[in-house]
């Protein structure tokens, strides 16, 4: 970060930069001899980003100013190069390690005799990810003496969503104001633009849309009026080795083209999306492409001229190719002016009805952006049956690391858990072992483009994610995009450790937080899988009745009898017969449904009996009542670590955990005197229900 942005260390604006010298140690004290970076590169923008970054971790973590050149001049020194330039980094790895390594990946070794560590990468953006893992190991007290490591991100794309608007609001923004635009208009603190693409970098990322997917009339100018300003923050990304990519106005051709159509077979269309691409490149060589929301929500899209989804991706598609660009077209396609009293249209269907159909008509350089889960980023729901459905069309899977429905960052909320637990789940497409993770780094279908995208969490608050230990999130998601075999609990303690220190009563305290976290807020809000019970548009708190004759599709059918939603096949919507038959059949029956999703499945009596041997209404009132009482004890564990973490970090979270055990209680009494005064069944242990 530039020295000529001031931000006090404890205000979480260096979030897991923090590069603090930790606690003296066996392994603290190795650190302190590296005083010599070595540059074995060409000069460029990446390579340059790399030993700024290495430089200032160095300095940071030992104390001790740092010299850079491009001779080992002594020993120890942290050598960084590129393979097979006809340098010197090639002596210092073998031929088998430096063959391992593919395009974004590298290598780290500590040499046993000099001591040296060679970071060694067939690119500049693994240059730069190499020395991000060193200074990961050194800001988590780990050993650099014996280091022997290859790695290579699992997946192609790891991408960020931004979803700000140019005048300044973010679409489901938790964390203040857009850090990119205000009075519609592109911003000038570009400082903190570049801290941003540092930060994601520091954790994988490599691909950025840096507008919202609902693209109104001023952002639409983003592809012609406000290109230059594009540009600057596209040079920014790009020093950092990631991608930057527009949201587009499917209708821009009318909107901003003087065009009277979007009709994607027409000539005067597909000509105008084809110069509007040519002036793009122009001006960013490198762009990575089109982020497109059509025929969604009354967004445009080709539904208006009785074309497909297909037929749309491929006319952008078509002008992006010359270029290299692609086209990510996002897949939450759904009727939302439905009819709430029609107990046969089911939104959960909707993807799967629209697009599996066309599997095979996307031209190459298209990629589906399909929802981790059917409804919209619930705390609980299954599976897209979507993803793997399509085995001749690109995929990448889609997460939402703002918090719309888990909390909206006045809960701490960690979801790696459960994105782990989508990532492992087996789609049975292919047999056993044909697991979603699979599907999406490429591996099962080989496809051209694959990976992972996210809904932003970021604001311009100073902390970046308006609650403090949200930032677990942000840094979670870009590690699990690059290995998704790493653990929830693994990333957790990075992210700990890196941005609070290695004390190990503050440690230990926040991976009890952070790992408990989602369980306790799934046992407050919404149960069994059965999802939303949100006040409506700003989704915030309790208000089970809030979507339930609504044209957005999102029921649950409570009445005096039961709850839940017939997905079945033999009685329902259908929904289930879209996954492969060893999932269908566990999801249709009753005997074998799971219970956190049993309600998305099926509609029940209150006292019908869970594996766990609860009534599903006792269930509610148990985890609800549990659920606002772990609530309250978090404020508790964290006030144990108040002298560990600073004043003003330890308020800033203290506050919202104080908050966060209110709301629990207003969820606990909202939906259990709900659910008491419709089934009229008394909780077995008499506890206060209103």
């Amino acid at each position: 970060m530039s020295n000529s942005v001031l931000y006090h260390p404890g205000d979480g604006y260096l979030a897991w930069q923090q590069y603090r010298r930790n606690t003296a140690g066996v392994n603290v004290d190795q650190y302190a001899v590296y005083k010599h970076i070595v540059v074995d590169a060409q000069e460029g923008a990446v390579i340059r980003s790399a030993v700024d970054e290495l430089a200032q971790g160095m300095e940071g973590i030992t104390g001790t100013k740092v010299s850079i050149s491009g001779d080992n001049e002594s020993a120890p020194g942290i050598i960084i190069g590129i393979f097979g330039t006809g340098t010197g980094i090639d002596e210092l790895f073998s031929a088998g390690v430096s063959s391992a390594v593919k395009a974004e990946g590298y290598a780290i070794q500590t040499d046993s005799l000099t001591g040296n560590i060679a970071i060694g990468a067939v690119t500049s953006a693994g240059i730069l990810y190499g020395v991000f893992h060193l200074l990961r190991i050194m800001g988590t007290g780990g050993s650099v003496r014996q280091l022997s490591i290859v790695e290579n991100p699992v997946n192609q794309l790891r991408m960020i969503n931004q979803w700000d608007n140019m005048d300044g609001s973010v679409e489901r923004g938790y964390a203040g104001k857009s850090i990119f635009y205000e009075d519609n208009r592109i911003t000038g603190n570009l400082q903190r633009i570049q801290d941003y693409a540092r930060l994601l970098a520091s954790s994988g990322i490599n691909a950025i849309a840096i507008n919202n997917v609902n693209v109104h009339r001023v952002e639409s100018r983003l592809l012609t009026e406000f290109l230059p300003d594009v540009a600057k923050l596209a040079a920014i990304f790009r020093a950092y080795a990631i991608k930057l990519f527009l949201s587009v106005n499917y209708a821009s051709t009318m909107e901003i083209g003087g065009l009277p159509s979007a009709d994607p077979l027409d000539s005067d269309v597909r000509e105008w999306w084809r110069a509007a691409a040519s002036e793009i490149y122009a001006a960013i060589p490198d762009f990575g492409g089109f982020l497109v929301k059509a025929d969604s929500e009354n967004r445009p899209g080709p539904f208006t001229y009785g074309r497909d989804h297909a037929d749309g991706a491929n006319m952008l598609a078509e002008a992006l190719k010359p270029h290299g660009g692609i086209v990510i077209w996002r897949c939450f396609v759904y009727n939302c002016k439905q009819d709430w009293r029609d107990r046969t249209t089911d939104r959960a269907r909707a993807a799967y009805d629209h697009f599996q159909p066309l599997d095979g008509r996307f031209m190459d350089n298209v990629i589906l952006q399909v929802k981790n889960g059917p409804i919209d980023f619930q705390v609980r729901e299954p599976v897209s049956p979507l993803l793997g459905a399509m085995p001749q069309t690109n995929q990448v899977i889609e997460f939402q690391i703002a918090q719309e429905y888990t909390g909206q960052q006045r809960h701490v909320c960690y979801l790696v858990p459960q994105w782990k637990e989508i990532l492992n789940f087996d789609t049975h497409l292919q047999g056993e072992g044909t697991s979603v993770k699979r599907i999406v780094d490429g591996s099962v279908h080989g496809n051209a483009y694959s990976g992972f995208a996210a809904v932003s969490n970021i604001g311009n608050d100073t902390n970046w994610t308006g609650h403090l230990l949200a930032q677990a999130n942000l840094f979670g998601y870009g590690r699990l995009a690059w290995n998704p075999q790493m653990s929830a609990e693994k990333i957790a303690l990075e992210w700990i450790m890196l941005t609070f220190g290695t004390n190990e009563l503050l440690v230990q305290t926040i991976l009890d937080i952070l790992m408990n976290s989602w369980e306790i807020y799934e046992s407050y809000t919404a149960p069994l899988g059965v999802g939303f019970m949100v006040n409506p548009d700003h989704h915030y708190g309790p208000n089970v009745d809030g979507y339930e004759y609504s044209m957005w599709g999102t029921y649950h059918f409570a009445d005096c009898y039961g709850i839940g939603v017939d997905r079945t096949t033999a009685t329902g919507t259908g929904y289930t017969s879209q996954y492969a038959r060893t999932n269908m059949e566990r999801y249709e029956s009753l005997e074998s449904c799971p219970d956190e999703l049993l309600l998305f499945f099926h509609h029940v009596p209150y006292t019908h009996v869970l594996h766990s041997g609860k009534t599903v209404i006792q269930h509610i009132y148990d985890t609800h009542f549990a659920g606002a009482e772990r609530a309250s004890q978090l404020a508790a564990a964290w006030e144990l670590v108040k002298d560990q973490v600073g004043e003003q970090a330890y308020r800033q979270v203290a506050d919202r955990l104080a908050e966060q055990a209110e709301h629990a209680k207003e969820w606990r009494d909202r939906i259990n005197t709900y659910f008491l005064r419709k089934s009229g069944i008394a909780d077995q242990w008499g506890r206060t229900i209103y």
